[in-house]
Formats: structure tokens, C-alpha cells, sequence
């Protein structure tokens, strides 16, 4: 009778024990569980892309600021300037008509044909 028993209770305990995990899998096969999975992964995948994007971005500015620095120093733009710059000039983009020594017809015709310079 004790065998009867121990196989029983064996019985018993398998059954709910592969009843449980069958549950379990068919819940994770419902649409919306799989869904709320796929939509994990896409962001688990998409959060390393990026991260690799920055750290792509990253290399690539630090890498062009140390070539732009070797670049500067090939040409000596980084070099001090030994001599002193003159002194600004400045002068007028237009003169002033009356004060200017060259005269401006105000009564000259002037053709507005295009092809007449060709």
C-alpha cells in the first residue's frame, strides 16, 4: 500500500509540475507577451547602437582634433609671430561726388541693350 502511495503522490506532483511549466509557455506565447519581449529586445538593441554611435562620435572628434593639431604644426600655423603687423589703413569705399576729382555726367543716356557689348 505504501508503494500505491509513493507512486501516487509522485503522479500527482509530476502532473503539476509539467502543468505549470505548460502554463507558464503559453503564456509567454500570447501575442501581447510576445509583443512586450520583441519590444524589450528592440530596445535593448537599440540602446547599445546608439551607444556605440556616441562612442563612435566620440573617437571621431577626438581623432580629428589631434590631426588638425598635427596639421596646424606642419604648416606653422600654431608658430609665434616674430614681426609686428602695420598698422590698419582706412579708407572710404565711396567718395563723396562733390569732393571727388572725377565728375559724374548726371545728364548721359545709357542703353539698357545687352547685346550691344557682344
Amino acid at each position: 500500500m505504501f508503494r500505491r502511495t509513493f507512486w501516487f503522490g509522485t503522479g500527482v506532483a509530476a502532473g503539476v509540475w509539467a502543468t505549470t511549466k505548460v502554463n507558464r509557455k503559453l503564456k509567454q506565447l500570447t501575442p501581447d507577451s510576445l509583443a512586450a519581449t520583441a519590444a524589450n529586445k528592440a530596445l535593448d538593441v537599440g540602446t547599445r547602437v546608439r551607444d556605440r554611435a556616441v562612442g563612435f562620435a566620440l573617437d571621431v572628434r577626438d581623432n580629428m582634433a589631434q590631426r588638425e593639431a598635427e596639421l596646424d604644426d606642419a604648416l606653422g600655423l600654431n608658430a609665434p609671430v616674430d614681426r609686428e603687423l602695420p598698422a590698419l589703413r582706412h579708407h572710404t569705399a565711396i567718395e563723396n561726388s562733390k569732393d571727388s576729382k572725377y565728375v559724374v555726367d548726371d545728364h548721359a543716356t545709357y542703353s539698357y541693350n545687352r547685346n550691344e557689348d557682344h
